[in-house]
């Protein structure tokens, strides 16, 4: 996993373009829950700002954190100048300062398991939210989606990051929802649903693809020859369901 974590900056430019931003509705969703204005967050692998974009625009005052130089510099490209930086991974994040909010876009699971919670509440104030949010790119229509699946089916089984503690698909609760309901420092656990379906090019959704760990780390000839076979069995254009799950959480009040 730390391969395809650290596979993302030399696709910098390519993830700006084709990887969707979210929606207001993200945003309302989180500052309903939380019940109060949000005014500072910590953002957890930022990539190149597409959430980090959502969240300062309303007012929050976003330290985003990134691994990834490439990714970082893109980023600073494309957010509001009061946008806070920090070249780190979660992990090496400076503890000390705490925050209204932290939340991952689409990168939580690529933080290590030991001492997660903990981490993320160390970085909250009392009461504060915790909130993750993503979800698959699939193909709407179950036959092309076929067709892509059998085009792919030779250098990969799956492109999709399987759950990272083993929560079966069809689960009421998914990850991270299940490990926040066991962690000691977490209450009000919820998930919920943002139904979204975009209309792509085959360019654009090949673009996408080529943003996607699991074939970021597929030698560059076989990428290559991948997204051909790929391309030909698309239409001139794809419907694309990229549902949001979000998962929201509080902070335990200190003992």
């Amino acid at each position: 996993m730390s391969d395809r974590a650290l596979s993302f900056g030399a696709m910098a430019q390519a993830y700006e373009r084709f990887r969707p931003g979210y929606p207001d509705r993200l945003f309302d969703m989180v500052a309903a829950y939380a019940g109060h204005p949000l005014r500072t967050a910590l953002e957890i692998g930022a990539g190149t700002g597409k959430a980090t974009r959502l969240f300062a625009r309303r007012g929050v005052a976003v330290t985003a954190t990134e691994p990834d130089g490439a990714m970082l510099a893109e980023l600073r490209e494309h957010v509001p100048a009061h946008v806070r930086t920090v070249r780190a991974a979660f992990e090496d994040v400076p503890s000390g300062e705490r925050y209204g909010l932290v939340y991952a876009a689409a990168a939580l699971h690529w933080t290590r398991a030991e001492g997660r919670w903990s981490r993320v509440a160390g970085l909250l104030e009392p009461g504060g939210v915790f909130a993750s949010f993503g979800g698959p790119f699939r193909l709407a229509d179950p036959a092309v989606e076929e067709a892509v699946r059998a085009a792919r089916a030779p250098f990969l089984e799956s492109d999709e990051v399987p759950s990272p503690d083993g929560t079966p698909p069809g689960n009421d609760m998914q990850w991270p929802g299940t490990e926040l309901q066991r962690s000691e420092w977490f209450t009000d656990v919820r998930q919920d649903l943002i139904t979204r379906r975009l209309r792509l090019s085959s360019g654009d959704y090949v673009g996408h693809l080529s943003t996607v760990s699991a074939y970021l780390v597929l030698p560059a000839p076989v990428r290559e020859r991948l997204f051909g076979r790929i391309a030909r069995v698309l239409p001139e254009t794809v419907e694309v369901d990229a549902d949001l799950t979000v998962h929201l959480a509080r902070r335990r009040p200190e003992r």
